[in-house]
């Protein structure tokens, strides 16, 4: 650990250290530098900014020493990290959801006008769509952030909000020009002619948007997304609550839901589960129980993956009859329970 000196002020760390490094540069740099930056980075920087104003000069060698450390410590490791990403994510997740993971972190191959609706709020939003076709509606919030989506969907008039969110569903690969219209639409700019098809939406998106909708409006368009095809509607509800969204239940709802699940198959559906959610799992139950399903954890050894998944449906499957029936609540969205 480092020595603390009496009356020393402690090093400057994170956004604190990165503000120092940007006010030595000059308007034009810091710009270059702010350009890159997603909209939450440059809020916090430009809060940092105003905080460290007054640093000494003892502060400002230790961040820039900070810095230079980090830099020499970079290594080649993006060489081919691409072709490496998109291989683990899919031997991970599967092909469905690794596509959908990597439709949002993969860099753009092509600069798009889109990215200007994350600086944007859910009014402004909602008021430049609201009077457009619901496809287009869906293809711009399958391209924000979930918690925005939510916002967003909840803006619009509500005889749109089932049609929107079964478009969402449903949506397959945009079009280059597809979305060069819609980028003109938004933000009335001359737009480029390169780049493949954008592939966004899905069920999981779906899921995703509707997990951070309000209860009373998620029924209402689940049930009639359900009227319009009831298949769509199961595999969005069965998106919005997975295995690992146990760790969000309460101890006292989630004990209540072990005690009710077969001592086999919650040796199953643990198998590779991570520790965290082992751990929640584990201490909601008595000592003696925690222990035995962790020692035929061991002794069961490799388990086929869908035998996992099997168990773990299982398992949700009872979790959303005993939600139903008022015998337990699964925990989300705030101040909303399921």
């Amino acid at each position: 650990m480092p020595e603390i000196v009496p009356g020393r002020p402690e090093a400057l760390k994170g956004s604190a250290a990165a503000a120092v490094l940007l006010m030595l540069f000059n308007e034009d740099e810091a710009a270059q530098i702010l350009s890159r930056l997603e909209p939450d980075e440059v809020r916090q920087l430009g809060y940092a900014m105003y905080d460290v104003q007054d640093v000494d000069p003892e502060e400002v060698n230790e961040a820039l020493d900070h810095f230079v450390t980090k830099a020499k410590k970079r290594t080649t490791i993006g060489y081919g990290a691409t072709r490496h990403i998109r291989g683990a994510m899919t031997k991970a997740l599967g092909e469905e959801r690794a596509e959908t993971i990597l439709a949002r972190i993969t860099p753009p191959t092509r600069s798009t006008q889109l990215e200007m609706l994350k600086w944007m709020d859910a009014k402004e939003i909602a008021v430049l769509i609201e009077a457009e076709h619901p496809q287009i509606m869906a293809i711009v919030l399958a391209h924000l952030e979930a918690p925005v989506a939510a916002d967003v969907l909840q803006l619009l008039p509500s005889e749109y909000q089932e049609e929107i969110v079964y478009r969402i569903a449903t949506l397959g690969p945009v079009s280059n020009e597809a979305l060069e219209d819609l980028e003109q639409l938004l933000l009335r700019g001359p737009m480029s002619k390169q780049g493949a098809a954008s592939q966004r939406g899905g069920t999981i998106e779906a899921a995703a948007i509707m997990n951070n909708v309000r209860k009373d409006n998620e029924q209402r368009i689940m049930k009639a997304v359900a009227k319009r095809d009831k298949m769509i509607a199961q595999t969005i509800e069965e998106e919005m609550f997975v295995f690992d969204n146990l760790i969000d239940m309460d101890d006292k709802n989630l004990g209540t839901l072990m005690r009710t699940v077969d001592s086999q198959v919650l040796v199953v559906a643990l198998k590779g589960v991570n520790d965290m959610l082992k751990g929640k799992i584990f201490s909601c139950m008595s000592a003696r129980a925690a222990q035995a399903i962790a020692d035929e954890i061991e002794e069961r050894g490799p388990i086929r993956l869908a035998e996992v998944i099997d168990a773990q449906k299982l398992i949700i499957a009872t979790a959303r009859r005993m939600a139903d029936a008022g015998t337990i609540m699964l925990g989300g969205k705030g101040n909303d329970f399921v």
